[in-house]
Order: C-alpha cells, then sequence, then structure tokens
C-alpha cells in the first residue's frame, strides 16, 4: 500500500480540486449552494485523509488533535452563531486563514534560513505568504471589530493617512526586496539577520493590515469582505508554492479568483472603484437631516400598523425589500409569513436583492432561504427596478442607503451615482424601520420625506407579525 501512496496522493488531490470547482458551481445559486457546500467538504476531507498517507508527514497525534479541537470550534460556532453575526464569523474565518498561511510560511522560512541558505523561489513565496497572510489577519481582525460594535463603524479619517499608509507598504516590500537580494546571493549573511528583517516584514504587514481597513466605513463592509476574502486564497495559494503542495496552490487560487471577481462586481454595483472604497473614506461625513438632502421643506409621514396592513391586503402587486434591519431584528419568517398571506388573497409578491444589502455577500439570500422564501421570488438589481412602477406597495424592512432616491437626485451625496433599488418609483412606499436614524453610508435617506411614503416604526420582528395578523383578519 505504501508504495502506491505518492501516487495515490496527487490523484486523490486533483479529485478534491475538482470538487472545489464543482462546488463553486453549486453555490452560485441559493437551490444548490447546500449541495456546492457538502461536494466541497468531502471533497476537502479526502484530501486531508489521503495527508495522512504520505510517509513524510510527521506529528500525526497533534494533527489530530488540532482536527478536533477545530472541528469542536466549527460545529459549535455553525450552531451558536446568529445569522446576523454571520458576516463576523466570515471575517474570523478569513482572518484564520490567513494568519495560518502566515505561520506556515514564517515556519518555512526558518527552515530554509537554518538550512544551507536562502533560495530566491522558496524566499520569494514564503514572503508572498507571509505578507498577504497578516495582512488578511489583522485587516479581517478589524473587520470583525467594525461589524461587532467592538470598533466604531463610521469611516476612520485623518490628516496624512495616505501617506501613512504608503509608508507602511513602501517598508513591507523594501524589507521583502532587501531579504530577497539575499537570496539572490544565497547568503544570508549579505543582508545581515534574515530573521530579523522577516520580522520586519511581518509587523509591516500586521500594521498595514490594519491602517488599510480602519478608515473604511461600515457601509463598504461587504466589499471589504469579499477582498480579505481573496487576500486569504492569494496567500493560502503562496503557502503551497512553499510547500510544494499542489491542492493548496489550486484551492487558494480558486478562492482568490472568486473573491476578486465578487469584489469587482459589488464595486461595480455601487458604482464606485475599488480604490475609492479602500481609500476613499466613505461614510466619515454625515448629512444631518433629510431636509436638508431634499432641499425644501417635506416632512416624514408615520402611519398605524392597521393602516398599512390595509393597504397590503387590497395590493396587487406587492415587492418586498429587505434590509439589515430585518436581520437584526429576524423577521426574515415574519416577512415570509406575510407574503404568503398576501399571496392567499391574490396578490403577486416579490422580493428586491440589492447586490450590497446588509454586511456581507449574498447575505439576504441566505436570510430569505432560511425561512424557506422561494428562490424565484427573489429577484436582483436589474431585473426587479422595472417592476417598480407597476407596484401597488413596496415594504422595505430595514433597508436604508440601497434605497436613497439621492443617489440619482444628488450630485453631493456621497452615494451619488451608486445604483440603488427604485423604490420610490413604487404607487405606494411603507418603510419598517426603528427610527430615522442613517444608514451606514452616515446619511439620511430622502425617500421617508417622499410624499408616498409612510413610515411604520418599531422593530421588525414585531411590526411584521402585526401586519400578518392584521392581513389574515381584512
Amino acid at each position: 500500500m505504501t508504495v502506491l501512496l505518492p501516487t495515490y496522493i496527487p490523484l486523490t488531490y486533483l479529485v478534491a480540486a475538482l470538487s472545489f470547482i464543482l462546488a463553486l458551481k453549486g453555490l452560485s445559486s441559493p437551490t444548490t449552494a447546500r449541495l456546492g457546500n457538502r461536494v466541497a467538504a468531502a471533497g476537502m476531507l479526502v484530501a486531508v485523509a489521503a495527508t495522512f498517507g504520505d510517509r513524510e508527514v510527521t506529528g500525526v497525534p497533534l494533527i489530530a488533535l488540532g482536527i478536533v479541537i477545530g472541528t469542536a470550534i466549527g460545529f459549535a460556532g455553525a450552531r451558536m452563531v446568529a445569522m446576523t453575526a454571520m458576516p463576523q464569523m466570515v471575517a474570523v474565518f478569513n482572518g484564520a486563514g490567513g494568519g495560518a498561511a502566515a505561520l506556515v510560511s514564517t515556519l518555512e522560512f526558518a527552515r530554509l534560513n537554518d538550512a544551507s541558505g536562502l533560495e530566491f523561489g522558496p524566499v520569494l513565496s514564503a514572503l508572498l505568504g507571509l505578507m498577504i497572510g497578516a495582512v488578511s489577519f489583522s485587516g479581517s481582525a478589524v473587520a470583525f471589530g467594525k461589524l461587532q460594535g467592538i470598533i466604531a463603524p463610521r469611516a476612520f479619517k485623518y490628516a496624512g493617512q495616505r501617506i501613512v499608509t504608503g509608508a507602511l507598504v513602501a517598508g513591507m516590500i523594501g524589507l521583502a526586496l532587501l531579504l530577497l537580494a539575499g537570496a539572490l546571493g544565497r547568503s544570508g549573511a549579505a543582508i545581515g539577520a534574515p530573521a530579523s528583517i522577516f520580522a520586519g516584514v511581518a509587523a509591516f504587514a500586521l500594521v498595514f493590515g490594519i491602517a488599510l481597513v480602519m478608515p473604511i466605513g461600515g457601509a463598504d463592509m461587504p466589499v471589504v469582505i469579499s477582498l480579505l476574502n481573496a487576500y486569504t486564497g492569494l496567500a493560502v495559494a503562496a503557502t503551497g508554492f512553499v510547500l510544494g503542495n499542489q491542492l493548496l496552490i489550486v484551492s487558494g487560487t480558486l478562492v482568490g479568483a472568486s473573491g476578486t471577481i465578487l469584489t469587482r462586481l459589488m464595486s461595480r454595483a455601487m458604482n464606485r472603484s475599488l480604490g475609492n472604497i479602500l481609500f476613499g473614506a466613505f461614510g466619515a461625513a454625515t448629512v444631518t437631516t433629510a431636509v436638508a438632502a431634499g432641499g425644501d421643506d417635506r416632512t416624514v409621514r408615520a402611519t398605524t400598523v392597521e393602516d398599512a396592513a390595509v393597504l397590503l391586503a387590497y395590493a396587487r402587486n406587492v415587492i418586498i425589500v429587505p434590509g439589515y434591519g430585518l436581520a437584526v431584528a429576524q423577521a426574515q419568517h415574519q416577512v415570509h409569513e406575510l407574503a404568503t398571506a398576501l399571496e392567499a388573497r391574490g396578490a403577486n409578491v416579490l422580493y428586491a436583492i440589492h447586490p450590497v444589502a446588509g454586511r456581507m455577500p449574498g447575505h439576504m439570500n441566505v436570510l430569505l432561504a432560511e425561512a424557506n422564501v422561494p428562490y424565484e421570488k427573489l429577484r436582483d438589481m436589474e431585473a426587479i427596478n422595472p417592476e417598480f412602477p407597476r407596484a401597488d406597495v413596496a415594504l422595505v424592512v430595514g433597508a436604508n442607503d440601497v434605497t436613497n432616491p439621492a443617489a440619482r437626485t444628488t450630485p453631493g451625496s456621497p452615494i451619488y451615482g451608486m445604483p440603488i433599488l427604485d423604490v420610490d418609483k413604487a404607487a405606494n412606499v411603507i418603510v419598517v424601520k426603528r427610527s430615522m436614524k442613517p444608514g451606514f453610508a452616515g446619511i439620511d435617506n430622502d425617500l421617508y420625506v417622499d410624499p408616498r411614503t409612510a413610515m411604520l416604526f418599531g422593530d421588525a420582528k414585531e411590526v411584521v407579525g402585526r401586519l400578518v395578523a392584521q392581513v389574515k383578519a381584512a
């Protein structure tokens, strides 16, 4: 059996890599996402099992202990973490992957440094794994803090910000080039203490990750999470080159490529460049009142659950717009129940999904899938916007910035030019919201002072639950 292992392991890695590709295909649709996730997990399980068959693998008991501990933590996290906290959990996963890649690169560099001499190729791979992994680790830690409320979610802007960030990048790359120059000479002595320089690169990378994410406001966290996910994938791929492991190279490249594509798509959905998202300090300034944004004396019109229920009960076309407020209130089941009650009365109900609604890519899709909302009822922004002029009622549950008409009408607005859901084109708009507090962008919403809009204040779960009862009684 051991004679066949050198051939068997690469073939197993190939099967695992194919399973990852099939899993990505499955994850492209909520209807096949669960199967895709299982295929990826099965492929990884097979790959890990095959790796234990390698005769060069040592410390098996310690590795097994780590697997047991990690499995327990992962299982507990999957069961205990609420859907509203899933973006934070994704940030933790990103950070853990990047940190692991940085640690592996560090250990491999230490091994190389203790050997006969440093070689350019392995040192380059180790440096890439360290830099990208460390940036992903510290950046993900800041993203977690902002999402969890430990760090203020508003954009953090200060004088000389770009100079500081540029200096960190220059210091990191400068030390890396110095180390590579020594590796070209095949002698650590040419550059003094390689280990100290490597540690300096790590320090610069960790601080750069903090400096990169700290200025980014909460409104851009979905893009940041996607970008950090891409970073982690690239770090894992670099670690694969360090270890000579084909599966790490393939899987890391897949994650890096898919994360990069998703980041670009989300940036495009916001009509902003990635550079503007990373360095624009979006959300640092706040427009204090919707009246100021609208430039007139319009006022907010509040409504009651009873009046809103009557309007919904006799509507023929209803579009529900979910947002982060729905996630916070855990109102997805009540929203589905309301949609079912309206459909029982003959209404056509659709859901409008903005690409960056919530705090992570696909956040609203996951929440609604959890409530068993049929996938065919979900419409992305391009598909649903033509439907709003035909809608009798648009029910907005917790969404804010993605429904703000200022993105179309106010050139001075921070979100001007961002594609939004055309909620204001519906015949009637009902907004379920706790208060008039601005969204992540830090600006007030002109939709709330539109004459066709009625504000229904309160906790989304409680309010929508009352709406269900009133609609059924109508």
